[in-house]
């Protein structure tokens, strides 16, 4: 199955976190923070929006930093992925 977001809404995937500290310490799974940093997998066609054109400024590939509860996780052929506007991502790190 695939996913094509709408509008100004972009589908990305989460980078795994580290499982050890900077100090060589193993973290189990419950003490690892959520992810905060995820590649775009899909990006939609932006144009109206709310009454205003929205540019789509992403594309697939970029990495991006976003809030720790933003978007909607979904499952799709047994991977989770989030759907969220363009607007919640925070920056793209380069």
């Amino acid at each position: 199955m695939t996913i094509r977001p709408l509008a100004d809404r972009i589908v990305i995937k989460m980078v795994e976190a580290e499982e050890t500290t900077k100090g060589g310490i193993i973290l189990a799974g419950s003490a690892k923070e959520k992810p905060q940093v995820a590649e775009v997998i899909a990006v939609g066609p932006g144009g109206m929006v709310d009454g205003k054109e929205v540019k789509m400024e992403l594309k697939v590939g970029d990495k991006v930093l976003i809030s720790k509860y933003a978007g909607t996780e979904v499952k799709v052929d047994g991977e989770e992925v989030t759907i969220l506007r363009q607007g919640d991502v925070l920056a793209v790190v380069e």
